[in-house]
């Protein structure tokens, strides 16, 4: 279990730029840009009642059988893509005919970009939690409703973006196909540096078998403009990093220049709102005991 700790610091805040917002981990006296905890002064949206991550607790969760499996479309096709230093993560923008539909969304969504939010040196670093624990990092898969043109008109859809979510777990040997990603990172130590690669979103997310198992839940972006425009996907399997692979993001700098640490903003209140959980292990089990009391019948004849 890992708490947050949220430090506040007695120096003025009257010399941050409210445009130049922050995690905390970059907050200091010499830096006093705008931290989460301050991130309504950079949109009134970050002080809303739907925000983004959450503490998923499992005994709170409802199932839903409306939560099927999604369906992936040209997840395995392999694509040249453009990785960056945002000056806050790594992003890498994607081919819009990558497309999800399925799980319950209300239309087919197609792919925008994705990026990863980390602790340091593989220490604790997800945004959302799970019965209080922080993973190591967590990639969001960012998609956007088909129809749209561009990430502006989408935020103003309550639903205009689907974000997959997946946590990540170290792992004794290193995940070979996060290579890639790795290795490019040497590249884009500094802030708005970019390189190209060359990969499909498949290789790096768990089984498509696995993936019937999942949290949803209305929230936001979790970054300003914090915009409550997100159907959230937070997958129950992770993706195993070796602590060598996960210590590799570390090595960025932030658009001020010092380590890209501790990315995460800390866990919003759920205001009421209501966490659903897919019933694909409901199925298995349900599909075991019929297999079982099969069995059981059988051996009794």
């Amino acid at each position: 279990w890992h708490l947050h700790l949220q430090i506040h610091f007695s120096c003025s805040p009257l010399s941050s730029s409210v445009s130049d917002w922050c995690y905390q981990s970059q907050y200091t006296c010499n830096n006093t840009c705008t931290g989460p905890a301050r991130w309504g002064k950079v949109s009134e949206h970050c002080d809303g009642r739907t925000q983004s991550p959450v503490n998923i607790v499992r005994k709170r969760v409802l199932p839903d059988g409306r939560l099927t499996p999604f369906q992936l479309s040209d997840y395995l096709h392999r694509f040249r893509g453009h990785l960056v230093n945002n000056g806050h993560s790594v992003q890498l923008d994607l081919p819009s005919h990558i497309k999800i539909s399925g799980g319950n969304l209300p239309v087919t969504y197609k792919a925008l970009q994705l990026h990863l939010h980390w602790g340091k040196h593989g220490g604790p670093g997800s945004e959302h939690l799970i019965d209080g624990e922080q993973f190591p990092m967590e990639i969001h898969i960012v998609h956007l409703k088909e129809k749209y043109h561009s990430l502006s008109e989408a935020l103003k859809d309550r639903a205009g973006l689907a974000v997959l979510g997946f946590f990540f777990q170290e792992s004794e040997s290193e995940n070979k196909n996060f290579s890639p990603i790795i290795n490019a990172l040497e590249d884009i130590i500094q802030p708005y540096n970019s390189t190209m690669l060359d990969l499909s979103l498949a290789e790096l997310i768990p089984d498509f078998k696995s993936l019937n198992e999942y949290f949803r839940y209305d929230g936001s972006l979790t970054t300003p403009s914090c915009a409550e425009a997100v159907v959230w996907t937070v997958f129950e399997h992770t993706i195993p990093l070796s602590r060598n692979q996960l210590s590799a993001f570390s090595k960025l700098k932030f658009s001020d220049g010092q380590p890209m640490i501790n990315s995460y903003r800390p866990v919003q209140p759920l205001n009421g709102r209501q966490v659903y959980y897919s019933r694909g292990h409901l199925a298995t089990t349900s599909n075991m005991l019929i297999l079982l009391a099969a069995l059981v019948t059988y051996s009794t004849l």
